[in-house]
């Protein structure tokens, strides 16, 4: 009699177990299969922007000094930026996808710097450019604050351009722009009017290697309190 409770009670517990390994691997499925449709729906929205920045680039180069505007496609590739900061925080770094997007959101980085330094040249625009090179590994902290720190500076001074870049990745021009500007492997680093600085630095820091930051504000300033015209009559 014994045995034989025994037995079903082996049976239960079998039961009880194979129910919560089903469980389990349901939900592990779900999230899994919900995690792959988020990144392939961010996947489809970059493509998208970049697509569209492309086709801003080839326009942008038709206009005449009149038509600029300092701020233009900064905005967009900034937004693409947020994606696949996104995407790098909350999905696998080595994940082929993400690192195929990295790649091509780079270049375009790299076109729009070029596009920019010679709409300034040209036109003679006032913009500071700023090359930024990080790691994502999450074991670079200075990298993760000095993210924050670029990002407030430019919400504070729309006429910097920032561009960021993994200097790990493997990419012929990242790497045409490490050689070019000798930038050292011990990122951070920051390559500010061909000068590369190293390790953290705060706002205040960056303020004064770009003294120039400060003309930027009053001169929005003086834009921003300029009488508004008479509407013709």
């Amino acid at each position: 009699m014994t045995s034989q409770n025994d037995w079903k009670k082996y049976i239960i517990v079998f039961f009880i177990t194979l129910t919560l390994f089903a469980s389990a691997f349901y939900i592990t499925d779900y999230f899994y299969n919900n995690k792959i449709n988020q990144l392939k729906s961010i996947q489809d929205n970059i493509s998208i922007d970049i697509l569209s920045s492309e086709t801003q680039f080839s326009l942008l180069q038709e206009l005449s000094c009149k038509d600029v505007d300092n701020s233009v496609l900064s905005q967009e590739i900034n937004n693409i930026a947020d994606k696949i900061n996104y995407s790098e925080k909350n999905f696998a770094t080595d994940n082929t996808d993400i690192r195929y997007l990295k790649k091509y959101y780079s270049l375009l980085e790299i076109k729009d710097y070029l596009l920019m330094k010679k709409i300034s040249e040209r036109c003679g625009t006032k913009n500071s450019f700023i090359l930024y090179m990080y790691s994502p590994d999450p074991t670079c902290t200075d990298c993760v604050k000095q993210e924050f720190v670029l990002s407030a500076l430019r919400e504070k001074y729309p006429q910097l351009r920032i561009y960021s870049f993994d200097y790990d990745l493997d990419l012929s021009a990242i790497k045409a722009l490490i050689s070019i500007y000798k930038i050292p492997s011990n990122v951070p680093v920051m390559v500010i009017d061909g000068k590369n600085y190293q390790g953290f630095k705060t706002i205040e820091e960056i303020e004064t290697i770009i003294p120039q930051l400060k003309d930027f504000l009053v001169e929005e300033g003086e834009e921003n309190t300029k009488p508004a015209e008479k509407p013709a009559r």
